[in-house]
């Protein structure tokens, strides 16, 4: 479904698919790490829309995490090793242009994710 809202704004079919696994990424880390794997349980994903950009927040009541302690995971060494896990937040931040989390455990978490229909907006932003 957002794959098909991005490209009905003017993204095309590979941004799309882009902005749509970042939105996975942001709600499997959700399922995975702030409701232990229980997927029936509170996920709110809002997509705002205005002239230079499509936001998306996904939002959570589940138990929060410091962004600031993820380190940058080494993916050739993931990759090399097998492991499974531990790219989402990268992914994230290498699919949209601007990747913020406000964190407020128990109460409402959320993720906020822009992808500008102008690259030079998300460079201005950055």
């Amino acid at each position: 479904m957002v794959a098909k809202v991005a490209e009905n704004i003017g993204f095309s079919n590979d941004e799309a698919s882009k902005i749509e696994l970042a939105v996975d990424e942001a709600c499997t880390n959700v399922i995975k790490h702030a409701y232990d794997n229980k997927g029936d349980k509170f996920i709110d994903v809002t997509i705002k829309i205005d002239k230079k950009k499509l936001m998306i927040i996904v939002a959570d009541k589940g138990k929060g995490f410091n962004p600031d302690t993820v380190r940058l995971p080494d993916v050739g060494e993931s990759i090399k090793e097998g492991r499974k896990g531990g790219l989402g937040i990268c992914l994230m931040r290498t699919l949209m242009d601007k990747v913020v989390f406000q964190i407020k455990p128990g109460i409402k978490n959320q993720v906020i994710m822009t992808k500008y229909f102008d690259k030079k907006e998300s460079s201005a932003t950055t």
